[in-house]
């Protein structure tokens, strides 16, 4: 596999929903503000724009969790 770590396997991706309202969820490269430099690199971030959440992704795997989300905008 050649993916860097901050990529979501195609697949997976296809299924994941936002765990608060269920919605679809899009990827965002450097969303963050708090984004590290060698996160720049590919996807950093989940953002679910029905409830304005965003998932960060650590190591390639999206952290669902709500309490951790960011509130968008």
């Amino acid at each position: 596999m050649s993916q860097t770590p901050t990529t979501i396997e195609p697949w997976l991706r296809e299924i994941l929903r936002c765990p608060q309202c269920k919605g679809e969820m899009t990827d965002v490269t450097g969303a963050a503000p708090e984004a590290t430099a060698d996160s720049a690199s590919g996807v950093t971030e989940l953002q679910c724009p029905a409830c304005g959440l965003g998932y960060p992704i650590e190591s390639g795997v999206p952290v669902l969790l709500v309490d951790l989300a960011r509130r968008l905008g």
